[in-house]
């Protein structure tokens, strides 16, 4: 059988099923287009059985759609002829598998789409496209290739009763810290499809955590996906070389190629993963550039995430609202937070971002949810965030504070208050002795007579400062 029989063949029993067998049609015909038949008579056929369902809600039968191509106005009655003949040619194969029925279909689906896609990108390459241009190229491909049939309809609580017991006896996939503290609060770190936000002031260490986190998360083989919109791409891969290489960036700079180039390889040989900076000029981007850029990599470098850097979330834009002009702060932050989150649910990822502390936190050695820059819709949206913390003395003796403000995986009260090492040189952070946490007030331990006289931290539910 020739590509072209072979072809007809398949789409007449596409079209045979669709008529006669309404678990197959209720299955396939909500991720079937009529551009994937190629015979024009057969694209017709299919238009009236997608209307007649859309209309009534049940399969048509040969005579109706006979019926409905013999009304219409736009075929002349050669077109009719030859139209009639296709669904008269019609006949379901009662001895075909379900389960080979609806593969077939999905892979005659994805062929289609992607042979499409492929005629789409020439016509525009050729220029005989005049309202899309080659960077509309990556979003058609992509999107071919992801042709699929989900069917899924949701979880049934009754009915899907032992999956779900299944679900709490497996072990969750998370991307750990290497950082005690943090892998104790999360249980062992961040799952997927969460928005995970660090919260401080200018200077404090946001971008630090994050590219300390993001160096650490490539060394457990991990794909990352840093996007930077407040420093520049050189300055980011800047910091995670000295927190790789355990050297100053000082010192970075004056490190001869020949040495570089070992600690490249020793970096190489030591992990399967790969770390992708992106820089977007500030306020620009949105979750449908990050969106295309996935695809995007997908395509050219054959990446796919597995947790995304956003450093940081209050420079970013929304897809929603095309500035800020008609719409106040706290709308505006809320809703890059949510696009944010939904973009964690649909690549199933988790996504670490930070955001800044207000005009008051920058001077408080306390911080609290109230201390979020422009929206307490961002700590709503948010699954886990926590507050980084510095002060004089936290700083001679090379920590940073850490405070927990929300956490879905954890009781926020359990290690509530702790510190973690900090080298701002070498841009890592690291965990300390236990003796480090003895100053430290947590909800779940008790003042004795050698600790401070008045505690580091307050001991309110939003730190309403620091108590001296």
């Amino acid at each position: 059988m020739n590509i072209k029989s072979k072809q007809q063949t398949i789409e007449r029993t596409t079209l045979s099923e669709l008529i006669d067998n309404e678990d197959y049609a209720r299955t396939v015909l909500p991720h079937m287009k009529k551009d994937y038949f190629s015979d024009r008579s057969e694209r017709i056929v299919f238009e009236e059985i997608q209307k007649f369902v859309e209309k009534y809600n049940s399969l048509p039968s040969k005579p109706s759609i006979e019926i409905e191509i013999d009304n219409r106005r736009d075929l002349n009655e050669q077109d009719i002829t030859e139209v009639l003949s296709v669904v008269k040619s019609l006949e379901k194969d009662e001895n075909a598998s379900f389960e080979w029925l609806v593969e077939t279909t999905e892979k005659f689906c994805k062929d289609k789409a992607v042979y499409n896609a492929i005629v789409e990108g020439i016509q525009i390459i050729d220029g005989k496209d005049k309202k899309r241009d080659v960077d509309a190229l990556p979003n058609i491909l992509s999107d071919a290739l992801a042709v699929g049939f989900d069917n899924s309809v949701g979880h049934d609580y009754l009915l899907d009763s032992d999956e779900r017991f299944k679900y709490y006896h497996t072990v969750e996939e998370k991307i750990p810290f290497d950082l005690e503290f943090f892998n104790r609060i999360t249980k062992g770190g961040l799952p997927p499809k969460t928005l995970n936000i660090a919260l401080a002031g200018t200077g404090v260490g946001k971008s630090l955590f994050m590219c300390h986190m993001a160096a650490n998360c490539m060394n457990q083989g991990r794909n990352v996906l840093y996007i930077t919109l407040e420093m520049a791409e050189e300055r980011i891969a800047e910091r995670i070389d000295a927190n790789l290489m355990n050297i100053s960036m000082e010192d970075l700079h004056d490190l001869p190629k020949s040495m570089y180039d070992t600690k490249i390889n020793n970096i190489k040989k030591e992990t399967n993963g790969q770390l992708i900076v992106k820089e977007y000029p500030t306020a620009s981007a949105h979750t449908g550039h990050f969106r295309g850029l996935i695809k995007e990599l997908a395509i050219k470098r054959s990446f796919k995430p597995d947790i995304i850097f956003v450093d940081y979330l209050n420079i970013c834009a929304s897809s929603r609202f095309k500035g800020i002009s008609n719409v106040n702060s706290y709308m505006y932050i809320k809703s890059i937070a949510e696009e944010l989150r939904g973009l964690a649910v649909e690549t199933v990822v988790p996504i670490m971002s930070a955001t800044q502390t207000t005009r008051s936190g920058f001077v408080s050695s306390d911080v609290g949810l109230e201390d979020t820059s422009e929206s307490f819709g961002l700590p709503a949206t948010a699954d886990f965030m926590f507050a980084l913390i510095s002060n004089e003395e936290l700083d001679d003796l090379s920590q940073i504070a850490v405070k927990q403000l929300k956490n879905r995986y954890n009781d926020p009260t359990i290690n509530k208050r702790f510190v973690i090492g900090i080298d701002r040189a070498k841009m890592r952070l690291s965990d300390l002795d236990e003796k480090a946490q003895d100053g430290i007030v947590d909800s779940n331990q008790t003042e004795s007579e050698d600790d401070f006289t008045s505690p580091l931290f307050d001991n309110t539910e939003f730190g309403e400062g620091w108590k001296v």
